[in-house]
């Protein structure tokens, strides 16, 4: 039987020289992590951590995870610290989130675990290549695509922000497919969360790639619609959907669930799958 690695309290990381103009720096994890990221602009919250906490811990020691558009490192980073035998590579092709970024593995001491290259979807692969990017060799692919396709929607007045949030002129979920498929070892899995309303969008493009799909629908609160999903599917798998019971983020108020508090503050897994 798989076993599985469950998270182990770690030293919260020391902070270095306070954050430059216009970054913040930010607790995650329960102060396991700490990260800089832009005060302005997309900035990460419950999204990252989630998909990050769906992650499987395995003892397998060669599992590794590439962490697409990773902006400043979040849900890498988080996976990192929470599986301590992951090794991640972040791939972002700004290059002032790719430096922030860099810095936030260095100020966790996770340089030994944790790169990050510049790059996305649709960059030549024989670039990826010369960065040290192979086919097939990764046994997680994790992305929060943008899900706004060009030319549609209001962008933000934040460049970085508008990026992060819409897809590039000729692209489309289906670009995100072929990518993660083409970076994963066989049986490697592909992890997205994303809004509600492309879930057929989303199980379209993993279709004849991807198999075993599991689907949990997060909600805003008890008795609400569901707003994100988190698909995880297999590279090569044909089994049918499943359709995982949905979980409620938040209470009373606005205050997080017991279970979504476990996951926040002290790096709990977040199972997606039977």
């Amino acid at each position: 039987m798989k076993k599985t690695l469950e998270p182990r309290p770690i030293a919260s990381p020391a902070r270095d020289e306070p954050p430059s103009a216009g970054l913040s720096d930010d607790a995650f994890l329960g102060g396991r992590l700490q990260l800089l990221q832009p005060r302005h602009g997309y900035r990460a919250g419950i999204d990252a951590v989630l998909l990050a906490a769906a992650v499987e811990a395995t003892d397998v020691a060669t599992a590794n995870l590439l962490d697409l558009g990773a902006g400043v490192g979040t849900v890498g980073l988080c996976a990192a610290r929470r599986i301590a035998s992951l090794r991640v590579t972040l791939i972002e092709r700004e290059p002032e989130l790719c430096d922030i970024a860099a810095k936030n593995i260095q100020r966790n001491g996770l340089e030994a675990r944790v790169r990050c290259i510049r790059g996305a979807v649709g960059t030549p692969f024989g670039q990826l290549a010369a960065a040290g990017l192979a086919d097939e060799s990764f046994t997680h692919v994790v992305a929060n695509p943008p899900f706004m396709a060009p030319g549609t929607g209001t962008n933000s007045k934040s460049r970085l922000k508008a990026a992060s949030h819409g897809l590039q002129d000729g692209q489309s979920f289906d670009d995100w497919a072929r990518f993660a498929a083409r970076m994963l070892r066989p049986d490697g899995s592909v992890i997205l969360i994303h809004k509600a309303d492309t879930l057929f969008e989303v199980l379209s493009s993993l279709d004849g790639r991807f198999g075993a799909a599991t689907v949990l629908p997060l909600h805003p609160r008890a008795g609400e619609p569901a707003n994100r999903i988190i698909i995880k599917a297999i590279k090569g798998r044909r089994t049918r959907l499943t359709l995982m019971p949905g979980l409620t983020l938040h209470g009373e108020g606005n205050s997080f669930t017991p279970r979504l508090d476990s996951i926040l503050r002290h790096a709990a897994p977040l199972k997606t799958t039977q």
